[in-house]
């Protein structure tokens, strides 16, 4: 709150309900006394137009009856009133009222009174015009100009510009691209009108431009006749501002200089009549109306703002000068000189209180009554002070509002996976191919330790996985509650899903006594889905395209006892061999040696090999833990597909590309779609009866040409999903076998993972490939760099959809390389120095030149044919059959 009050000079309350706004106001000469003196003009919503002349017999009177120079009621609502050189012959002020339709102009005039009474005011009118559009605002000026006259502009509901020369009306025209009216004003030096459209960007148009531009009334000509009846309207120049504006005012300090003063919804700006900002001024309060004027140091401006918490602030640039406290929102704020009295600040409300005030230097103090003394007690003091030091203590030692072995122990949540498929499957009428979808039901165990508030349960799954519900709300109002829910887990789409880990997450607010409402928490737990539920047993194939072997460091172990599920009852003596088959017809074959440690997975689809292989190893530790063997691990010794990882990488990229090209192809014909419309209802509107000129036919083509690209649309999403997902599984395959080429840690796994496997959705805005490139980028610039020079490269701030995938390749290639130097993954500030390359044996440095050098197209294969670990055997020929799988 201010310390000074705006001192009252005068006051009055307008009329009972009504209603007003920042046009209703104006101070002028009205009746052409010539002494001076303003008369302060007033309309209202309920057509009141009153006329004051305050006279105050001393400072912060009320309104006496001989102010009040003129009081009538027109028929309809006053929008705007305002005073100039409106009528020809003469350069008397008249007054210019505006309403929704009609636009009226009066003469004001006074009779000396013989009586008592005083003098006698009454208004005449000139001249009216009657619109055709619904008016919202007008502004006034020497357009174009013209001297000793005014002229007047009226800005319709629609976006219309209409110019009135006096008692002729001379054009309109439609400002482009017009949705909502804003706020208009005329500058004199520049000749132009200046307005803030609905798109938030202040717009200036010529004078000159209007008067020649193609008229309003004639703009659904043809384009034949377009050309030759006038000009386009342009904007002469725009700038955005990030914002509406509520008001605009224009102030000229000379013939060579002036300034267009815009009040946003929470900045104020300064502009230059070409528009460049002069300066701005972030406002702390929500403003209601300003008025800038001249001040008394030169190259400044002073302005007035009034705000929504009754203040009016006086600013000096961007320097707030004084504050004062105002009775009432202002709704308009006006300067004028009263009684002999210069710089009377008038301000209205919206419900209609009226006053006229000047900034005084006079506080307003509140005294405070003096407080009773007592005399204080030390003793409680110390006291009430060690306990509330010792509730602090308390808190700082559970680091939060309770210890954080408790929070763990509020919910506890288990999930559980059903060993056998549902008798009737919950698939609603699926079919994938040809086979019958399975479901297979999960349970969901919830028990609290306490009362929650707000639990909800939401349940996720790898897609093309779905869920029969995923959204379960729960009620925990008492503790040691158990609460179970259940839901079933089937596959919907041909290809199969990257992971089949589901997660269950819980979120509930736990009450508290320093918060009762609960502060928020979070535990999840995760779930794995059985292979049967995306897998069939199948007939083994000894050909394929795609072949990987795994090697162990124990005895092999019979498929049968790996994987009793997929077993083949015709086949049951070659337990070295097992075929899958995935619903949707892909088909995977896993072969194990009698002889050696080694397993080879083989497919026709490079993606398809990832679920087998992951399931296998996962078996393979599970089956020697139970055992009593601690010490199994296995090793990858052969080369690195990334071939056939760079072309499901191409393809992702290619669909995107063609998302992104049918998108704007169905933006544009929705473009011409609504123009044929608008067109067609013009010509459905118009009095006398047009021929269609096949525009039917355009838009019944255009119409189907949208429904086509629509359709198209989103069969590409549902194409690039399906990619997206074959590109993850694939993924999560090159990293195993990075791993296991490497033995990398679990951290640096995690390392990898989290830089190649970031988005769990694919969009346009954000996608695969430059996240990943960014990650792969910012790892070859820290832990793996090889140099502090390459450290000191500087990162994109922004991520941008790149034109092709060489780029991402490139870097992929040089990771697997510097991987096979001897690098490390860490992200600890002890990794800024370059790590020592250590050159395994049979590995050929590759220079960085001719890595940059090598085109996107090349095979990256054959960089890392030639890379072994130092502890790992020989690589086996991919062509080389394992010994006891016969051919």
């Amino acid at each position: 709150m201010s310390l000074f009050k705006a001192r009252d000079w005068w006051s009055t309350v307008l009329g009972e309900k009504e209603e007003f706004d920042q046009g209703c106001l104006c101070l002028a000469d009205v009746d052409n006394s010539g002494n001076g003196q303003d008369k302060i003009i007033v309309g209202s919503f309920m057509g009141y137009l009153r006329i004051f002349n305050p006279h105050p017999v001393k400072t912060g009177d009320g309104a006496q009856a001989e102010d009040l120079l003129l009081e009538v009621q027109l028929r309809d609502p006053i929008l705007q009133v305002e005073v100039g050189q409106f009528v020809s012959g003469t350069e008397m002020l008249h007054l210019a009222v505006l309403h929704s339709r009609k636009l009226c102009v009066y003469s004001v005039s006074g009779t000396l009174g013989n009586v008592e009474h005083g003098n006698q005011y009454q208004i005449k009118l000139m001249y009216e015009h009657n619109l055709q559009r619904t008016a919202c605002n007008m502004t006034y000026g020497s357009f174009g100009g013209v001297k000793g006259r005014d002229l007047i502009c009226i800005q319709s509901m629609d976006g219309m510009l209409m110019v009135f020369e006096q008692e002729s009306y001379a054009f309109g025209r439609f400002l482009p691209g017009s949705l909502l009216p804003g706020p208009l004003a005329y500058s004199s030096r520049t000749d132009s009108f200046i307005t803030v459209s609905s798109c938030r960007q202040v717009e200036s148009y010529k004078y000159q431009v209007l008067a020649f531009a193609t008229d309003a009334d004639k703009r659904q000509e043809t384009e034949q006749q377009k050309l030759g009846s006038g000009k386009r309207l342009v904007v002469d120049w725009t700038l955005n501002i990030g914002e509406q504006a509520l008001d605009i005012c224009i102030m000229s300090f000379n013939q060579s200089a002036s300034s267009v003063f815009v009040l946003g919804e929470r900045n104020f700006f300064c502009l230059k009549d070409n528009g460049q900002i002069q300066f701005m001024k972030k406002l702390d309060c929500s403003p209601s109306c300003f008025l800038p004027y001249c001040s008394v140091s030169e190259g400044t401006v002073n302005t007035l703002i009034g705000n929504h918490n009754s203040l009016l602030h006086v600013y000096q640039d961007v320097t707030l000068k004084w504050a004062s406290q105002l009775p009432h929102v202002p709704v308009a704020v006006r300067v004028g000189s009263l009684r002999d009295l210069k710089g009377v600040i008038v301000t209205l409300s919206e419900d209609g209180h009226l006053q006229c005030s000047y900034l005084g230097t006079d506080p307003s103090l509140f005294q405070a009554p003096k407080v009773e003394s007592r005399e204080l007690n030390y003793d409680a003091l110390d006291a009430e002070l060690k306990e509330l030091q010792k509730i602090i203590k308390d808190v700082n030692k559970s680091q939060g509002v309770w210890p954080m072995t408790e929070r763990e122990d509020d919910l506890k949540i288990s999930a559980m996976v059903s060993p056998n498929f549902d008798s009737v499957s919950q698939a609603p009428d699926v079919e994938v191919g040809t086979d019958h979808v399975p479901s297979v039901t999960v349970k969901v165990t919830l028990q609290n330790r306490v009362a929650l508030q707000k639990a909800k349960l939401s349940v996720y799954v790898q897609p093309p996985l779905v869920l029969s519900r995923d959204q379960f709300t729960l009620e925990f109002t008492a503790p040691e509650m158990t609460r179970t829910v259940a839901f079933s887990v089937f596959l919907k789409g041909s290809y199969a899903p990257p992971e089949l880990e589901g997660n269950a997450v819980v979120s509930y607010a736990r009450p508290t006594d320093r918060s009762p409402e609960g502060i928020p928490r979070v535990t999840q737990c995760k779930f794995r889905l059985p292979l049967k539920l995306v897998c069939l047993p199948g007939q083994p194939s000894k050909i394929a395209s795609h072949k990987l072997t795994i090697d162990t460091n124990k005895p092999p172990v019979s498929l049968l006892s790996l994987f009793p599920g997929f077993a083949n009852q015709s086949e049951e003596e070659q337990v070295n061999v097992m075929g899958f088959r995935f619903l949707g017809g892909s088909q995977v074959t896993l072969l194990a040696s009698k002889t050696s440690q080694r397993y080879r997975i083989q497919s026709e689809q490079f993606e398809d090999l990832w679920l087998i292989t992951n399931e296998l190893i996962l078996r393979l530790r599970e089956y020697f833990e139970k055992q009593g063997s601690k010490d199994f691990a296995c090793s990858f010794s052969g080369s690195m597909p990334l071939q056939e990882y760079f072309a499901l990488i191409d393809h992702h990229f290619e669909l995107r590309k063609n998302g992104e090209k049918l998108e704007e192809l169905l933006s544009e014909r929705a473009v011409q779609f609504r123009a044929i419309q608008r067109r067609l209802l013009t010509r459905f509107k118009d009095k006398t009866p047009a021929p269609l000129q096949h525009l039917d036919t355009l838009l019944d083509g255009t119409h189907q040409q949208v429904m086509a690209l629509a359709d198209a649309v989103e069969e590409n999403q549902a194409s690039v999903l399906q990619a997206f997902s074959r590109l993850r599984s694939a993924t999560h395959l090159l990293l195993l076998l990075v791993g296991l080429w490497q033995k990398l840690s679990a951290d640096q796994m995690a390392i990898l993972e989290a830089a190649f496997l970031p988005l769990q959705h694919d969009t346009q805005e954000l996608g695969w490939e430059e996240t990943v490139d960014a990650a792969v980028s910012y790892l070859l610039k820290t832990c793996l760099s090889k140099s502090s020079k390459e450290q000191a490269l500087s990162l994109g701030s922004q991520l941008t959809k790149p034109r092709d995938t060489g780029r991402l390749k490139k870097h992929i290639t040089l990771l697997c390389d510097r991987l096979a130097k001897g690098g490390r993954l860490c992200l600890s500030t002890d990794a800024a120095a370059p790590p020592a390359m250590v050159m395994p044996g049979g590995c050929t440095p590759i220079p960085e030149s001719d890595l940059e050098e090598r085109s996107p197209e090349q095979d990256s294969t054959e960089l890392f044919s030639g890379h072994k670990h130092p502890s790992a055997e020989p690589p086996v020929p991919e062509v080389a059959p394992l010994q006891g799988v016969s051919e």
